[in-house]
């Protein structure tokens, strides 16, 4: 439970934004800045060429060189992003409610499921939302999806196949890519905190966790080639694969039932538009989140959709300005936040046993949560 904001319905709610990498310019202060009621007002980073590219874009966003130059202004702020590196998140969110700040914290919210739910649990201490990032809830695909499960056009579902895959045989370099344990680096815990999430999210939760997990790349130290097997307490079984070094990409989605199935393939277009420099509801844009006919998914039973199978579903239009909306809706009126701590500690669950299952090449049970 979070205390609403009174008295503030006649402004937008700032936002202080830590970090201006790939996260921070990429996807929170675009959807920041796009969304009702929040205002992008501070930017914490110490670059100067990021904040030039801050600056071109915001004119007006203010600047704070340190975390801690901005819990000094907190009374000046109505809510804290935390967009840096994951190493960095449980400490910069823990000093962000203990200055009095609600906080998104991008994924993972941390590299344990003790350690999200002890932010939880400071969180509701304190009164303050506490939320995490997970925009692909608002994929085209994922909702496309939820729409056929939730109306029962797949029968019962027996098996969900989610890929995450990627084409990059040569390395990046940064954090993500590093073997340290504490920069909580690799594929598993970057895009496995989607894949898992959206699996918890559809078919609940998880009791019996087996992965594979491979360094495949030369020179490469973070895990690049991972597959996960879960099986649901409701008896849906989840294979989630997340990958730099597939050169064949499979469909995103390959979901069967008792009745149909449903294959998608193609990623979500919102990342790519916000990366081109796209912005919900700019003027002359193209509409958000819509791709066209011919990516859409089909749905049917007996043949391949490869050669013909199925019905064209229309894919639902993708909507993550709808994440930072239900944020500045729950800071208003004091309701839950659209992701919940507690959610986050639930995919950290998975991972944490999917990576000792890795290591030890063996199957582990999860025990039940409430």
């Amino acid at each position: 439970m979070t205390g609403s904001m009174t008295g503030t319905s006649d402004r937008p709610l700032r936002v202080g934004l830590v970090g201006y990498g790939l996260a921070g310019s990429v996807f929170h202060a675009p959807l920041i800045a796009a969304t009702e009621g929040l205002a992008l007002d501070t930017v914490v980073t110490s670059s100067e060429e990021r904040r030039a590219q801050a600056r071109a874009e915001f004119p007006t966003v203010r600047f704070a060189a340190s975390p801690d130059e901005l819990w000094q202004r907190a009374d000046e702020l109505d809510l804290v992003v935390i967009a840096s590196p994951n190493k960095t998140h449980v400490p910069l969110a823990t000093a962000a409610l203990e200055s009095g700040l609600p906080v998104v914290v991008d994924k993972p919210v941390a590299g344990t499921a003790a350690d999200a739910r002890a932010l939880g649990a400071l969180a509701a201490e304190r009164g303050l939302l506490l939320s995490v990032f997970q925009n692909r809830r608002w994929d085209n695909d994922f909702l496309t999806l939820r729409n056929l499960v939730d109306a029962g056009d797949l029968g019962e579902v027996q098996r969900f196949e989610s890929r995450f895959e990627r084409w990059r045989p040569q390395l990046k370099g940064g954090w993500r890519e590093s073997g340290a344990p504490e920069e909580i680096g690799g594929l598993l815990y970057d895009l496995g905190s989607h894949v898992v999430d959206q699996a918890l999210t559809l078919f609940g939760p998880v009791r019996l966790v087996y992965a594979e997990s491979d360094v495949r790349r030369p020179g490469a130290e973070a895990d690049d080639d991972t597959f996960f097997a879960l099986t649901h307490t409701s008896g849906v079984r989840s294979h989630l694969y997340v990958s730099a070094t597939t050169a064949q990409l499979g469909p995103r989605f390959r979901v069967l039932g008792s009745t149909a199935g449903f294959v998608k393939y193609g990623l979500d277009p919102q990342e790519s538009a916000l990366r081109e420099g796209r912005r919900p509801g700019a003027a002359g844009d193209a509409p958000w989140g819509v791709e066209p006919e011919s990516q859409w998914g089909r749905l049917g039973a007996g043949e391949s959709p490869l050669t013909g199978g199925g019905t064209p579903v229309p894919t639902v239009h993708g909507d993550y300005p709808a994440y930072y909306a239900a944020v500045a809706a729950a800071l208003r009126d004091g309701g839950a936040p659209p992701v919940t701590a507690e959610q986050a500690a639930a995919t950290l669950d998975v991972l944490e046993a999917a990576r000792r299952s890795a290591r030890e090449g063996t199957a582990v049970r999860l025990e039940a949560t409430a």
